[in-house]
């Protein structure tokens, strides 16, 4: 057959973070020993409570479809959890559980672009909020987030690029792949940018509860005017350590999610009812686990932020949110696409090139320290040796 696939195929691009680890997985299959730090999955175990809410909801003969909205128990549960957590104010038929953040981004965007509509999304960014729009016929405009502006929005070049065909801009906070988090002024100028100018906001907050120091996460649905334009997607994969139960939502209004529901529950009809009910008893029975996580994450950001800086040649801002850092190489002559194949190869560190996540991330590496402290300390050093022996 000449044309056995559609030509939206070819918008598609294969996700680079997964390129570095099938690569990773061969080189273990033949007996070397590497440190992980190319994905974004918690090491640590889905907490036990959460696990035996699952087990006892199937020997139970909870096994059957949901509403495609889901449960109206975990919708419920999330409408709380977001007046409590993130002061919105959300009724349960204003959410929609998803197979996973990921579902609920195709889903979102395939609801509400139309062909040609243009998309505002970050740079370095999670390549999802590109890819999609691409598939669509939809136009990814990307905006620059930049390490001397700790990662902060530049409003001037918002305001630049929005032109009569935005429909919609996507925000990540706390930021995959550099762990800034947005601040409160930089919400309130970009909610008045967007009731100005009629835009839709895509807000993923998957990593708002892994947050340190100072750092305060902000809903800007919570600002004034933006509860019914923005679309807040979120999930359990992070914060609970929940990444193989596939388990997110989207907070809109009734209207987007009776749309966006067209389209899930055709593709996936509902998530799984036993994981769902897991859902609920993560959201309503938590007691210190996640607080316990991010203490420990801290632990290994500290050391690694410390370690990096005193690399020769390397740099990196300390995040303050997410479980990456994003690792400036430009002193090294090296692209980042030249660099972390080579510390794979040699030093069996698997890091993820920078400009997997964009132009924008083309000097650096992206590093995630959800592993082990000792494989954290010994993958620091293993990249100081290598460092130093391509620089001699």
């Amino acid at each position: 057959m000449d044309k056995l696939f559609a030509k939206r195929m070819d918008e598609l691009v294969p996700s680079g973070i997964r390129k570095v680890n099938e690569k990773a997985l061969a080189m273990e299959r033949a007996g070397e020993t590497v440190i992980h730090f190319e994905l974004g999955r918690p090491d640590f175990d889905t907490p036990e409570y959460i696990k035996n809410a699952c087990i006892e909801d199937i020997k139970k003969g909870d096994v059957f479809y949901t509403s495609n909205f889901g449960t109206m128990e975990l919708r419920e549960a999330i409408a709380w959890k977001l007046k409590t957590q993130n002061n919105v104010e959300y009724k349960p038929t204003e959410i929609i559980v998803s197979v996973g953040l990921s579902e609920a981004v195709f889903d979102v965007m395939a609801a509400i672009l139309d062909e040609g509509d243009e998309v505002l999304v970050p740079n370095p960014g999670w390549l999802n909020y590109l890819n999609v729009p691409k598939l669509l016929g939809a136009v990814p405009i990307t905006y620059t987030l930049k390490e001397e502006n700790d990662y902060q929005i530049d409003l001037d070049e918002i305001r630049a690029k929005v032109t009569p065909r935005t429909k919609a801009l996507v925000l990540i906070t706390p930021s995959n792949p550099t762990g800034g988090v947005l601040a409160e002024d930089v919400l309130k100028e970009l909610a008045e940018i967007a009731v100005k100018n009629d835009i839709m906001i895509i807000s993923d907050e998957v990593y708002e509860r892994l947050l340190y120091d100072d750092a305060k996460h902000i809903s800007i649905a919570s600002l004034p005017g933006m509860k019914e334009r923005t679309i807040t997607l979120n999930g359990f994969s992070k914060a609970y350590s929940m990444t193989g139960w596939r388990l997110g939502y989207a907070a809109c209004s009734e209207e987007i999610v009776k749309t966006v529901n067209k389209l899930h529950q055709h593709v996936v009809t509902c998530a799984s009812s036993f994981v769902q009910k897991a859902g609920v008893v993560a959201l309503k029975e938590e007691k210190n686990e996640v607080a316990d996580m991010v203490k420990e994450y801290q632990r290994r950001r500290d050391y690694a932020v410390k370690a990096i800086n005193e690399i020769d040649g390397l740099s990196c801002r300390c995040p303050k949110g997410a479980f990456y850092i994003f690792i400036n190489i430009e002193k090294l002559g090296m692209s980042g696409q030249e660099f972390a194949p080579l510390l794979l190869e040699n030093a069996k560190v698997a890091m993820v090139p920078g400009d997997v996540f964009g132009s924008e991330g083309d000097h650096y590496i992206r590093m995630s320290f959800a592993n082990s402290y000792e494989n954290v300390v010994e993958g620091c050093k293993r990249l100081k040796e290598f460092v130093e022996k391509i620089r001699k």
